[in-house]
């Protein structure tokens, strides 16, 4: 990022933390392009930038058969050229014009991130568009970045983060896009090339799965014409998405051998929609379980009181297609097992007896105090105002939030533990050499 940039966002950083606690709500405003696309704003004429966040639902989840990874790679081309630009001279007009630009793909979605100062929004503006409409995907830029996907994957290879990770999607999600990493394979990758990205580009990025948030110095009536202008010659749709999947997560242990000191270990099963009604006593119940850190029981059981673990954590995972509640720790090969007999029972135990008062009102203190940090930029703004529209939730929610946090009650999260919580179905896999842990499957 530029030196201007970082200087904005340091003002802007500043003034927010006098101006958030007092202000009683943020008001957005929906804003509908004459073209008919749809944002949400928050105006905010502090500094003169604007951030913008978009973006195009369906993600890594629309990668074809046997070429896993083509739209992680098109994502990755987005800044390579385009238009009349090669790589070079496109990075070139960004610092010119002192943006930022980032695009990102994961197993949901394609992201578009965007910070352009006022005075130059409109080429900014025009720049962006070029990226996400006129890519280029040149031959050497395709070989290029494909080389570098394939050195990250071959360190994945290695890595027992990563190898616990896709190891464990592909258990709980047999046959459907989600069993595959978003960034693809040695195997699909190495086979990609530019008709294939392309084709990535046309199914990815559409309208029809397109959300938007901007927060900044801009007003609605600029804003309008700018969304037609920036999005108005994509598809209008994209390729059709795949369908829900429930987790196929059966209670088994899985040990995958790698010689390490310490054993890495992934845990879950089923998780609960982010649009489900009881999703804010379940996110209430995850930070008393394992989502709190220092505050949580699992850190307190296994790290504090026995030292299994140097960290241990949960937290629920409502992807799009499918939705888990998961966890992970490390911990040295000779303690793996008594630190998953801990795990289990504190699992069995919040399913069977709830919380108690006091660890309910310390939850409620930290997240109601805690929900504001994070409005705290004008990109985290924006990614916030976007995050809510993907999790399909009100415009209003962002002043609601609190008050449904506070409406928890220790029998909402009773019933939710029981609902979710099923330390018979409850799955692992173990990367390392851990002792006397045994694999059932």
């Amino acid at each position: 990022m530029t030196r201007i940039l970082h200087a904005l966002a340091a003002t802007l950083l500043l003034a927010l933390a006098f101006a958030l606690p007092a202000r009683a709500a943020i008001d957005i405003v929906p804003v509908t392009s004459p073209g008919g696309i749809t944002a949400w704003l928050y105006e905010d004429s502090t500094i003169p930038m604007v951030s913008l966040e978009a973006s195009f639902r369906g993600g890594a989840a629309l990668d074809p058969e046997g070429q896993a990874g083509v739209v992680n790679l098109m994502t990755a081309l987005l800044e390579e050229g385009s238009g009349d630009l090669d790589a070079t001279a496109f990075a070139q007009a960004r610092d010119d014009l002192a943006a930022d630009f980032s695009f990102d793909a994961s197993r949901d979605e394609v992201s578009v991130s965007a910070r352009m100062l006022s005075e130059n929004l409109d080429a900014s503006v025009d720049l962006l568009r070029a990226a996400l409409v006129e890519p280029r995907f040149d031959a050497d830029a395709v070989t290029r970045v494909r080389g570098q996907v394939v050195s990250n994957l071959r360190s994945d290879e290695t890595d027992p983060d990563a190898i616990a990770s896709r190891a464990f999607y592909a258990q709980a999600f047999p046959g459907h896009p989600y069993a595959l990493p978003p960034d693809g394979t040695l195997a699909t990758v190495a086979d990609l090339d530019a008709e294939a990205v392309r084709a990535a580009h046309r199914a990815a990025l559409a309208k029809d799965r397109l959300m938007i948030a901007v927060v900044g110095d801009i007003d609605a009536e600029r804003l309008g014409p700018m969304l037609d202008r920036l999005f108005g010659d994509l598809p209008e749709t994209g390729a059709p998405l795949p369908a829900v999947a429930e987790p196929a997560t059966a209670g088994t242990l899985s040990v995958i051998d790698l010689d390490i000191p310490q054993s890495v270990v992934v845990f879950g099963h089923a998780g609960i929609p982010r649009d489900d009604p009881d999703f804010i006593p379940a996110f209430v119940m995850d930070q008393i379980l394992g989502g709190g850190g220092f505050g949580s029981r699992l850190t307190e059981e296994v790290r504090e009181k026995r030292g299994l673990t140097y960290g241990i954590y949960t937290y629920l995972a409502p992807g799009d297609f499918g939705a888990l509640y998961m966890g992970r720790f490390s911990s040295a090969n000779g303690r793996v097992a008594e630190a998953l007999g801990i795990l289990r029972e504190e699992w069995a135990r919040m399913a069977e007896e709830g919380v108690t008062e006091a660890e309910l009102e310390d939850a409620k203190r930290y997240l109601t105090g805690a929900y504001p940090l994070r409005f705290d930029g004008n990109e985290r703004i924006a990614d916030q105002l976007l995050g809510l529209q993907t999790a399909g939730l009100d415009i209003d929610y962002v002043n609601e939030r609190n008050d449904l946090v506070e409406a928890v009650t220790r029998e909402d999260i009773a019933r939710v533990a029981r609902r979710i919580l099923d330390p018979d179905r409850l799955t692992f896999v173990v990367v390392g050499r851990p002792e006397g842990v045994q694999a059932t499957n």
